[in-house]
């Protein structure tokens, strides 16, 4: 089946085909409160059942149902029948509290909600009643001890007579994902059952070649990549291994176990992957495809996973379009050190200047992008005319050229550019070099207030096990590098770890926020 017809219907039929299809194919849970597996055509046919009820509490097409539950098998059921009535799921990460979950319930309109009794430090029936009155939220279907007033979850699985699905064009919003708040609020993000399947096609297409696939996925499903990883699933029936709280030593025991094949992670995730692994004689062996992004990742990470037999690659993506570029396991050690791989099947790129006009072929500027998994736009209308360019390119913020190959250099963000006495400085080349110190596990660098260059380099460092670092040895090491000396950090904080949301992508908001307060002070 071509790339066109695979994604020419909607969730609920395709869905139904991946059960049909792939009906004995499994889905199994790590975790302390609701692990187990389960076949996909079992979990499809509750599914089925939770959709209908949906029906029964008053849920059709185009009505948003908000899911706010951890990587479990639930979370999926719950995806079928939302599908199965015709209403926009919308996951929300799981350890949001009352003010994210407040903006996202009250933009969406959402009018029903799924989340657990409690998981982790979270008292989810507590949490809505900070949230406060909804007019829409009509609903909250509660997993485990259902508190008063919610609809406890297994009367959504009841028996009770399946009808047709309702039918919905595959052009129609389906899926409402939010960005993950790095800066100001999160964004609501509407994707079509077209633009998610077509995601899936190429993502199934990039690795067609890797045979019998058993799929690992660390990311919490309330973000766009471990959405798509479930949805994957249940569309593919490619078996998948889930976690819904990350612990590095779990996950290292977990891709020994089922003979993991491939799984996507943060620079965060597979750095301590790799340290369980050391640490517990895990063999990683059967990990064939690796992939990381979601943040800079460290050359040295690369060679590390090398140097144990993991050909580890970069990808590039975002909640608008989840994979722009993939590397691949077999492209050469260089390729895979500094790029962030070709572009997807029937993905496009341009570069453009600050007025949107394309640069000269090999120059930086900033990254363009359209394709078949593009987003359909925000769902704050007045956000999508800064967003696009005629022609439906979508402006993605990086800059960044292709290299002789076509594969595609990431080299900074417009708003992680440092403007120091006019001149721009690339915080992604500093945090590079800082990478490169002996002395440095992770790094982070942003733009601090200065009186008199108006931005000077500040970066946030944190140490290796054992080691120090200071100003001093980080000058030292970049004029060794050769570096000019405008780009070497001026302010160096010391840190144990860095701010993070649930994926571990640093949250330089914070940093910059902390930056601009610390410059406050110096001046009074």
């Amino acid at each position: 089946m071509d790339a066109e017809s695979f994604a020419d219907r909607s969730l609920s039929q395709a869905f139904a085909l991946g059960a049909r299809t792939h009906a004995s194919s499994w889905a199994a849970v790590s975790s302390q409160v609701r692990a187990g597996t389960q076949r996909l055509a079992q979990l499809h046919e509750q599914g089925l059942r939770f959709g209908e009820h949906l029906r029964a509490h008053g849920i059709g097409p185009g009505d948003i149902v908000a899911v706010q539950l951890p990587a479990w098998i639930e979370w999926m059921i719950a995806a079928v029948g939302i599908a199965h009535a015709g209403a926009v799921l919308l996951p929300v990460v799981s350890i949001y509290g009352a003010k994210e979950l407040r903006f996202i319930l009250a933009q969406s309109g959402a009018k029903l909600i799924v989340t657990p009794d409690r998981w982790r430090k979270a008292d989810y029936a507590q949490t809505l009643a900070e949230v406060g009155r909804l007019p829409a939220l009509a609903t909250h279907v509660m997993i485990g001890d259902a508190a008063p007033g919610t609809v406890p979850w297994e009367a959504m699985l009841a028996p009770i007579a399946v009808g047709p699905a309702a039918p919905r064009s595959p052009d129609a919003l389906a899926l409402l994902v939010y960005t993950s708040g790095t800066t100001a609020d999160p964004k609501g993000v509407k994707h079509s059952a077209r633009t998610i399947l077509s995601e899936i096609d190429a993502v199934a297409w990039s690795r067609r070649d890797l045979g019998a696939e058993v799929a690992f996925c660390p990311w919490p499903p309330g973000h766009v990549a471990g959405a798509l990883q479930l949805m994957r699933f249940l569309v593919t029936g490619t078996p998948v291994v889930l976690m819904d709280q990350w612990e590095p030593g779990e996950a290292a025991m977990l891709v020994e176990k089922y003979r993991i094949v491939s799984s996507s992670f943060t620079p965060f995730h597979l750095s301590g992957l790799l340290d369980a692994a050391e640490r517990d004689g895990r063999d990683l062996s059967s990990l064939r495809s690796c992939m990381v992004g979601a943040a800079p990742v460290p050359p040295t990470l690369i060679t590390r996973c090398s140097a144990q037999g993991l050909k580890t690659y970069r990808c590039y993506g975002s909640s608008e379009h989840p994979t722009v570029t993939t590397g691949h396991p077999d492209d050469i050690m260089e390729k895979r050190l500094t790029t962030e791989g070709l572009p997807m099947r029937g993905t496009e790129l341009d570069f453009v200047d600050d007025d949107g006009q394309r640069v000269p072929e090999g120059m930086e500027g900033e990254l363009v992008v359209r394709g078949p998994e593009l987003f359909l736009g925000y769902l704050d209308d007045s956000l999508n005319s800064a967003a696009f360019l005629p022609g439906g390119w979508f402006r993605t913020g990086d800059i960044g050229r292709l290299d002789q190959d076509g594969f595609l250099m990431i080299t900074d963000r417009k708003k992680d550019v440092i403007i120091r006495g006019g001149e721009n400085i690339s915080s992604r080349e500093v945090e590079d070099l800082l990478f490169a110190h002996p002395a440095i596990a992770e790094a982070a660098v942003v733009a601090a207030p200065d009186e008199r260059m108006g931005e000077i380099v500040c970066a946030y460092v944190v140490p290796r096990p054992g080691a120090s670092v200071d100003l001093e040895s980080v000058r030292t090491h970049f004029a060794q590098a050769g570096i000019a000396r405008q780009k070497t950090p001026e302010r160096l904080i010391v840190v144990d770890d860095f701010p993070r949301n649930s994926t571990g992508k640093i949250l330089k908001h914070e940093l910059r926020a902390q930056a601009r307060a610390q410059a406050g002070k110096e001046a009074a």
